[in-house]
């Protein structure tokens, strides 16, 4: 069910200023900023040979990384994204473990144009978890 690690977001005040030193110092291909009013946040991917690492800004005052934001001024990382074949199936399956999903539980698109939900950090031993349809 679990696929490969897509990436891993950074929550920062600045995603642009952020993501620029994986470019200079490791090369990494940066995209532009895209803002994703549905979700609340500014992105910008630092591309890796193995996965990404997502900069999100909070996109207005009510963002919902405003406050992780706030409560971490120098950034921080926010949550991990793992790929899965049939977002409804592992949904499914995960609510009858146990998972809470967060959110109404329908599917969003993501910053990749696919499918996304995000799973309660308590769940995942503190980790804020993305799921995105691959």
């Amino acid at each position: 069910m679990l696929g490969r690690l897509n990436h891993v977001a950074i929550a920062t005040k600045d995603a642009v200023k952020a993501a620029r030193i994986y470019g200079t110092a490791f090369g990494a291909q940066i995209s532009e900023a895209v803002p994703l009013p549905e979700h609340g946040v500014i992105t910008v991917f630092a591309t890796l040979p193995n996965t990404k690492i997502e900069f999100i800004e909070p996109l207005g005052e009510a963002s919902p990384i405003a406050k992780f934001v706030e409560r971490n001024p120098d950034g921080g990382i926010h949550h991990v994204c793992y790929e899965v074949v049939d977002i409804i199936a592992s949904r499914d399956t995960l609510v009858k473990e146990g998972a809470r999903v967060l959110g109404d539980g329908v599917p969003k698109i993501g910053a990749h144009g696919k499918p996304v939900l995000f799973l309660h950090p308590k769940d995942f031993s503190g980790a804020l978890v993305e799921i995105e349809q691959a």
